[in-house]
């Protein structure tokens, strides 16, 4: 795969937590959250969006969110890894662990929090969009379970500011 293959960044915030006492880091999944993370992996399944890789924050409520979502996939990602630098992370954090990404990954799916989820994808994006996704991603902020996806040219080393177009973004109802 050469360094100006197409390739697509697929960020997902982690779906509705619950608020039991326990750090913050331990916090599952409430009822909802339970419901919302298979329509967002039934969202990446009908837009044909099977990541090749995913960098998963530590959290319980991501890695949840993330075995729900997978579910509904036809086929694996090749490789999970749970991210401990993404818990808590800014958008420039979560910058440099994506820099690291394999040369062979064409769609990396990403399972974060907010607000480094939400900084993340505008500040890739760099104000490029299709359609009105960037302008509905900034007035609706970015929900729990919600999906953007974003698509670059280029290594993975050179991810940065501006790098990538949105060109979709998902709110499960």
């Amino acid at each position: 795969m050469s360094v100006d293959t197409s390739r697509r960044i697929i960020v997902l915030r982690h779906a509705k937590a619950d608020w039991p006492q326990v750090a913050d880091h331990e916090r599952p999944l409430a009822d909802r959250g339970r419901q919302q993370a298979p329509v967002a992996g039934r969202w990446l399944a009908d837009s044909r969006i099977n990541p090749d890789y995913v960098l998963c924050s530590s959290s319980v409520r991501t890695r949840e969110t993330w075995k729900l979502a997978s579910h509904e996939l036809p086929k694996r990602a090749r490789r999970t890894v749970f991210e401990e630098r993404i818990y808590d992370a800014t958008a420039g954090e979560i910058i440099e662990v994506l820099k690291e990404t394999p040369q062979d990954v064409h769609d990396l799916l990403l399972v974060g929090h907010n607000p480094g989820v939400q900084n993340l994808t505008e500040v890739l994006a760099g104000g490029e969009s299709i359609g009105g996704t960037l302008a509905e991603l900034r007035q609706r902020g970015f929900p729990t379970a919600a999906v953007a996806v974003l698509a670059f040219d280029g290594s993975w080393k050179t991810v940065e500011p501006g790098i990538a177009k949105l060109v979709s973004f998902f709110v499960p109802d």
